[in-house]
């Protein structure tokens, strides 16, 4: 069935795939709505914006974002309530961002207006796929790639905005295990280590095999210049807790300005838990893992949410987290109360929740 909005059309699925998934059993990121939202660059304009069936897409070989990666991307949830509400979760922040990262890249900005319009019409759409219950959550994708035909090493002048969504249940299980970086490196000074540009991960993917050989789930960031200073970890901001202390580092254009991390440093204000927001060495959480003051490391991302950190090795050293289980652990803390914000179990006064009506 065809519809029109005032800005976008709908084409709406014949039938739903919703029947063969199995919601409690999900492998994060592969199961997908039968919806998706998608909108060309062309001519200097975005134009023909339109929701449609979940569906394969055909791309010119040489279409520039397969030779240059003009790629990037965002990653949002949206919850539902037990009385069926829908929110999202800071969505204007995850536009803001989508847009930044597209500059760095040299591609165009997306309207404010087709990005609300198109999630909300997506998310009503595919409603059912939105399961109550803290826990769970719909994985929504936007992403923007350059889709021009032609290998001249120069911007594109045609890109593809899309959104896709997965359902999602816990991302990580469990507490992890990571190295902390000495020769490999996120990103530098002057990178594009501050958008979400599809290329970081790519190059993280290495390195991070490289850890999980050695027993290690994740590898933690260090500064390109000298490794003596933690960044993130592996996709993800990353809080320490040392003595009743929250440390984390700044953004810069090597740290992705995460939503989840910003929330965080929100919540410790208001429960008044101190948050140094300053450059974080290795060489003190080592020391504060000698001495017993460094209590909880975690890291902090839309996918995760809070993904506590059970043991961390640099070169030759080993240190395990004693309090990674600890009842009074800032990580349960601070997730239980960013899932009360994000499925309408708690007050919202900061006003973080953007209703889907």
């Amino acid at each position: 069935m065809a519809l029109h909005t005032d800005k976008i059309s709908v084409e709406t699925s014949e039938t739903s795939k919703i029947d063969t998934v199995d919601f409690n059993n999900l492998d994060f990121g592969r199961v997908f709505t039968d919806h998706m939202f998608v909108c060309d660059y062309e001519d200097g304009k975005w134009q023909n914006p339109k929701v449609m069936p979940y569906q394969a897409m055909t791309f010119d070989p040489s279409a520039r974002v397969f030779h240059y990666g003009q790629a990037v991307f965002e990653g949002m949830k949206a919850y539902k309530d037990d009385e069926g509400k829908v929110f999202l979760f800071r969505p204007k922040l995850n536009f803001e961002r989508i847009n930044k990262s597209s500059a760095r890249l040299a591609m165009p900005a997306f309207p404010e207006d087709y990005f609300f319009e198109g999630l909300e019409i997506l998310l009503k759409l595919d409603n059912d796929w939105i399961k109550p219950g803290v826990g769970n959550s719909l994985y929504l994708r936007p992403f923007v790639i350059a889709t021009e035909p032609a290998i001249s090493a120069s911007p594109a002048n045609s890109y593809r905005f899309m959104i896709i969504c997965s359902p999602a249940k816990s991302y990580y299980n469990s507490a992890v295990r990571v190295l902390i970086a000495d020769h490999y490196s996120r990103s530098a000074n002057g990178g594009v280590g501050a958008a979400k540009a599809a290329g970081n991960y790519a190059a993280q993917f290495y390195p991070t095999s490289l850890a999980l050989e050695r027993g290690f789930q994740q590898v933690v960031w260090t500064d390109a210049d000298s490794h003596t200073l933690l960044e993130e970890a592996g996709t993800m901001n990353v809080f320490f807790r040392v003595n009743d202390k929250l440390i984390t580092a700044p953004t810069s254009d090597r740290i992705l300005d995460g939503v989840t991390r910003k929330s965080i440093i929100q919540l410790a204000e208001d429960l008044g838990i101190t948050c140094d927001v300053r450059p974080v060495s290795v060489a003190e959480i080592k020391e504060a893992a000698k001495d017993g003051s460094l209590k909880e490391i975690f890291g902090a991302g839309t996918a995760a949410v809070i993904s506590p950190i059970s043991a961390f090795q640099h070169q030759d050293e080993l240190f395990e987290i004693s309090g990674v289980d600890a009842v009074d652990s800032y990580a349960k803390l601070f997730k239980q109360a960013l899932l009360n914000i994000q499925h309408n179990l708690s007050d919202d006064k900061h006003g973080w929740r953007y209703e889907v009506k």
